[in-house]
């Protein structure tokens, strides 16, 4: 059975933001690539030293003269050699942190935690506090300064607001913006994560967080006024911060720019896509074909003698971070965190295993 590579969201019109996001599959696989490459390039030179040290000394000509391929792929390299299992949980490639090098208030760490549809909402709040820990371990702190989320399903389109920039009734007696923006809870009824419910609940996880003293403070993604004033009611910690794409930074409908003004909240541009990492390009990534780990099956059914794990993979999460420091401005580390679920049964919170994927910086 094919497996798409993108899924796209319908209320997203410029396909070029419906595609998966380039920079973390690109960073995936160059991470993969590069690791795997690291075992051969150790696996060749260890082999050259044990030969030289041989007692029988065997002369060698150019010819003879054993080197790495200028070329290798990811079948060259056993993938249990360049990754770590560890419980249930395996790491791809094999995870090392990287703490930063000066002091804590020396930075501006920030975050977003993508939500990804389909995932239960019990699960999500699980896998919070564990992307956010990974964060953390990686980096060397115990703080986050601002951590966006990025809920499935909800995307903000400036041009989705109609009629003039005051926000007037309309012929319908409704109030322009909320009659002429589409609803972006289209897809929660087809999936309890994705509804309104579902969004509350993970964001008590972050408000516990934040008065732990974890983030300092918290932002949404892709926030219309009209989503935003449903959602603020109801949450303890405000969002400081709404992102909307880069797509609508120019034309931003009044009646928001408005309503985040008149409710401190900052509004910020950002060039992530709705769908982050779709099983499909998922499967891609780690399995056996062309460019692909060689860690899981081609197919989910695939047969006993066809190589790989075997089972349904479902991305459960991915989170980014980047490490400014303050006085420069320089980015001194950035990178994603993913974690997909790999077993027969997915909805299952006990499924066989998880396999996680780390890009640090370059």
């Amino acid at each position: 059975m094919p497996y798409p590579t993108t899924i796209g969201q319908s209320v997203v019109r410029r396909p070029i933001f419906a595609k998966s996001n380039v920079e973390l599959i690109n960073s995936l696989r160059a991470n993969f690539s590069s690791s795997s490459q690291e075992h051969v390039a150790a696996a060749h030179h260890h082999h050259s030293a044990t030969g030289s040290s041989s007692t029988t000394a065997t002369p060698t000509t150019n010819s003879e003269t054993s080197s790495l391929p200028s070329s290798t792929s990811f079948s060259d390299a056993d993938y249990t050699r360049w990754t770590t299992k560890d419980g249930d949980t395996l790491y791809v490639p094999s995870w090392q942190p990287t703490p930063l090098t000066e002091p804590r208030d020396s930075y501006d760490v920030t975050v977003k935690l993508f939500y990804l549809p389909g995932i239960p909402s019990s699960r999500r709040c699980k896998h919070t506090r564990e992307a956010i820990d990974l964060v953390l371990k990686e980096l060397g702190v115990d703080s986050i300064d601002l951590l966006i989320v990025s809920y499935p399903g909800v995307s903000f389109d400036a041009d989705d607001y109609d009629g003039d920039e005051e926000g007037e009734e309309g012929d319908d007696g409704q109030d322009q913006e909320v009659a002429s923006m589409p609803d972006e809870d289209a897809s929660a009824h087809s999936h309890e994560s994705e509804g309104f419910d579902a969004q509350i609940k993970a964001w008590r996880v972050l408000e516990s967080l934040h008065s732990q003293g974890v983030i300092s403070q918290l932002g949404v993604s892709e926030f219309s006024s009209e989503r935003l004033d449903k959602f603020l009611p109801e949450v303890t910690v405000r969002p400081t911060v709404d992102q909307i794409n880069v797509k609508d930074c120019c034309v931003v409908p009044k009646p928001l720019i408005v309503y985040a003004q008149e409710n401190k909240i900052e509004l910020l541009t950002h060039a992530d896509c709705t769908d982050i990492l779709p099983p499909g390009t998922t499967r891609e990534l780690l399995g056996t074909g062309k460019d692909g780990a060689g860690i899981i099956a081609a197919r989910p059914d695939a047969g006993p003698d066809e190589p790989g794990l075997k089972g349904d993979i479902e991305p459960q999460w991915v989170i980014k971070y980047t490490a400014v420091v303050k006085n420069r401005g320089v980015i001194e580390n950035k990178g994603y965190f993913a974690v997909a679920q790999l077993g027969t049964c997915i909805e299952d919170s006990t499924a066989d295993g998880e396999a996680a994927g780390a890009t640090p910086s370059s």
